[in-house]
């Protein structure tokens, strides 16, 4: 069953692996349904001045995050971050919002979420370990309730810039 565009409701009935990544696919299209239909300045746009926060900068944030989780910790990668520096520029992806092209930044998106997508097929079992920078680990059942955690606190973030810049609302 689909509901909004993308997003599809995931199944009440359904193995945890089975749960846990379609909960994860439902919070990626609700980010991008936050989004749709939005100029490129509206997408740049700041929730409340003076926080950083626009839904292009989301869009940025949630990126890093995936490639972060999925690509370097789980997967071992050596990914380098694409919107931030550190310790320059460590809010890149919010900030320097002026020049990257929308397009790209979506398109990025969706093929970091495949690539996260991959990855987690690829594994075994939700028991598999990934390494942190830090060298402390996190199973990919962690990882993956995180993201959740992640994606669940900025779709808030989002649905309440929609509703500023449009008033558009929903779920």
């Amino acid at each position: 069953m689909t509901t909004d565009g993308n997003r599809r409701i995931p199944p009440q009935l359904a193995d945890e692996r089975e749960s846990l990544a379609a909960y994860l696919d439902y919070h990626r299209a609700t980010l991008e349904w936050k989004c749709a239909g939005l100029t490129h300045d509206q997408l740049r746009e700041l929730s409340v001045p003076p926080s950083g926060l626009s839904l292009l900068g989301l869009v940025r944030h949630l990126t890093e995050v995936e490639r972060g989780w999925f690509g370097n910790c789980f997967g071992r990668q050596d990914l380098p971050p694409l919107y931030f520096s550190e310790p320059d520029n460590e809010s890149g992806d919010f900030n320097d919002l002026d020049s990257p092209e929308v397009d790209a930044v979506f398109a990025t998106y969706r093929e970091t979420c495949a690539a996260s997508r991959a990855i987690v097929a690829g594994a075994a079992s939700l028991d598999d370990v990934g390494i942190r920078a830090n060298g402390s680990t996190a199973s990919l059942r962690w990882i993956m309730l995180h993201m959740l955690e992640e994606y669940a606190r900025h779709n808030g973030h989002a649905d309440l810039i929609r509703e500023r810049i449009d008033g558009r609302t929903g779920e």
